[in-house]
């Protein structure tokens, strides 16, 4: 992936409607939530791109709205619609695989089971795309998988997900302006929160 190609889209992947907010699915919708804040943008609903987005300079945030496994439609829609290149959509996603309170930076990869990135894997045609993963915890309690993810954190797992999610906006924020392997970088490494 070329540094030389500015990020120009910022997906973050959730579940529409009141059921899945501040579920683990959700966290992509929440660090864009925070970006949009610190900008003072404001999200607009959009028919077209399946979507809610906001938009300031060359630089878009997009919450899909078609539900998790159908993430891709709407992502490749608004990157084709602006003739952004796959690597130039950095895609903010949950990741039971990381302990809640770490991030993780990548500029490609696989799927790793979830079902988003299926989505946009499939759609793309290409796994070569920006991603920033964030710990949401695996599986426990005797829970399947599906419930795990949409389930709502405890309070102790909430108050160690405030500040990742602030941590992980501001590596966003980075990668725009520094590129991905700079924030890579600087945001990869192990947080204790």
């Amino acid at each position: 992936m070329s540094e030389l190609l500015p990020l120009r889209l910022i997906v973050g992947l959730g579940n529409p409607g009141r059921p899945y907010v501040g579920t683990r699915h959700n966290v992509g919708f929440e660090v864009l939530d925070r970006l949009a804040n610190t900008r003072k943008l404001r999200w607009q609903s959009n028919r077209q791109f399946q979507g809610e987005i906001a938009s300031e300079g060359g630089l878009f945030l997009l919450k899909p709205l078609t539900y998790m496994n159908l993430s891709g439609q709407s992502v490749v829609q608004v990157a084709r619609f602006y003739k952004f290149a796959p690597e130039q959509c950095l895609v903010v996603v949950d990741d039971i695989a990381l302990e809640i309170g770490r991030i993780r930076l990548r500029k490609s990869g696989s799927a790793g089971g979830h079902n988003g990135l299926k989505s946009l894997i499939a759609h793309f045609g290409t796994d070569i795309f920006p991603r920033l993963r964030i710990g949401v915890g695996g599986v426990a309690g005797g829970r399947g998988l599906a419930a795990h993810v949409v389930a709502p954190f405890s309070k102790p797992e909430r108050e160690k997900i405030e500040p990742m999610l602030d941590r992980a906006a501001e590596a966003v924020e980075n990668a725009c302006s520094s590129g991905i392997e700079a924030a890579m970088n600087l945001y990869n490494q192990p947080t204790i929160l």
